[in-house]
């Protein structure tokens, strides 16, 4: 069998380093990005290679679209010379950023940012990406809770993942003639350092979110990693346009 790849955005920390991690345990080589520490990222490559898989890390921004030309080079350069291929098996949209208001209170820049990195970034690079991904291949974007159940201070937040789950229906339906399937995951709340780690450093708000929670507790990232890699296993190749909820039975 073909050696996997899987290039996930935003994977020299949070949920992003943990699935790289989880998917490498599982036998897939990774590239990941990152947006500025380079450092970190060099250091996640050294702990995939450690557990005997290679793996490349390369910047990117994810909020601008004129970057992603030199970026998908750079990738198709980093397949030739490490794998001596000219494609990737999954591409996981998991780059993201926590910006919270309430909606009287939004800015048009915030809501910008929020529309270019979790929308516009991942509508346009995921089409500059197509022809490096494997007809057969997976891609599997990133929605939160916050899609499904409404909170104060997530309006733009959350309606750019509700786009991000329309947008993986209509991805799923126009690439399957390539047999690429298309699911989106969504996370609920998880104690990581995103939006500044309000959950994992709070304690009342861990406590409120445990006790809103089927399962009794926040989330964990390895919870989040070990779905993300579940999702991409061969077991699950028949599986397309889905939105799968990993909360923990967040508000039901």
């Amino acid at each position: 069998m073909t050696q996997r790849i899987a290039l996930v955005t935003g994977g020299s920390r949070g949920l992003g380093k943990n699935a790289a991690l989880k998917l490498a345990d599982r036998g897939t080589d990774i590239i990941f990005t990152y947006n500025s520490q380079q450092q970190a990222a060099l250091d996640v490559v050294a702990e995939i290679e450690q557990k005997g898989r290679k793996a490349a890390a390369i910047q990117l921004n994810v909020s601008d679209v004129a970057g992603f030309e030199s970026f998908t080079h750079e990738v198709q350069a980093q397949l030739k010379s490490i794998w001596n291929r000219e494609a990737f098996d999954y591409l996981v949209n998991n780059a993201g950023i926590g910006l919270y208001g309430a909606f009287a209170d939004t800015s048009e820049a915030m809501f910008d940012q929020l529309v270019n990195i979790h929308f516009k970034g991942p509508f346009f690079l995921t089409q500059r990406l197509l022809p490096l991904i494997q007809n057969g291949g997976r891609i599997l974007n990133v929605s939160s809770g916050l899609a499904r159940f409404a909170l104060p201070g997530y309006a733009a937040y959350a309606s750019m993942k509700g786009a991000m789950e329309v947008l993986t229906r209509y991805q799923a339906k126009e690439l399957g003639e390539r047999g690429i399937s298309v699911n989106i995951i969504a996370p609920g709340a998880i104690e990581t350092d995103f939006g500044g780690g309000r959950l994992r450093d709070n304690k009342e708000l861990n406590a409120y979110v445990a006790s809103q929670t089927a399962l009794g507790r926040a989330g964990l990232p390895d919870d989040i990693g070990d779905a993300i890699a579940a999702l991409l296993s061969d077991e699950l190749a028949w599986m397309t346009a889905q939105r799968i909820e990993v909360s923990g039975g967040m508000f039901l």
